[in-house]
């Protein structure tokens, strides 16, 4: 399956550091949001995107409520959604998974790990 990832977070610098992470991992294949809300509009209007990798921390809508969105749209409910967030506090990981996250990075994180998160999701999918 080819992945089409989206990327949102409202730092570009961030947006850049995932999107040339994944160009390392051999992912080319990427649209970049600056919110939940812009995300939201993408993946309305994207039927190819089909894989989420969200900050927490935006104006607007935060990624833990872009999650939840995602969650309770029939169309949207089974995307994967891998949280990459500074939010490293127990209660915050409890409160994404009880949101259904696929997985979660705490920043500042490596290549490796992302492609880890990555794989443990595609795999846990099937």
């Amino acid at each position: 399956m080819s992945l089409k990832f989206l990327i949102v977070d409202d730092s570009l610098t961030m947006r850049r550091i995932v999107a040339n992470s994944l160009k390392n991992l051999g992912y080319e294949n990427f649209v970049e949001a600056v919110d939940g809300n812009d995300a939201l509009n993408k993946l309305g209007a994207d039927d190819s995107i089909n894989f989420v990798i969200t900050d927490w921390n935006m104006p607007g809508l935060s990624g833990l409520d872009l999650l939840k969105a995602i969650r309770s749209n029939d169309k949207l409910k089974n995307l994967p959604v891998l949280m990459v967030t500074t939010r490293g506090v127990k209660e915050d990981i409890v409160e994404a998974m009880n949101a259904k996250v696929n997985n979660y990075i705490v920043k500042p994180f490596t290549p490796q790990v992302l492609k880890e998160k990555i794989t443990q999701i595609l795999e846990n999918s099937q």
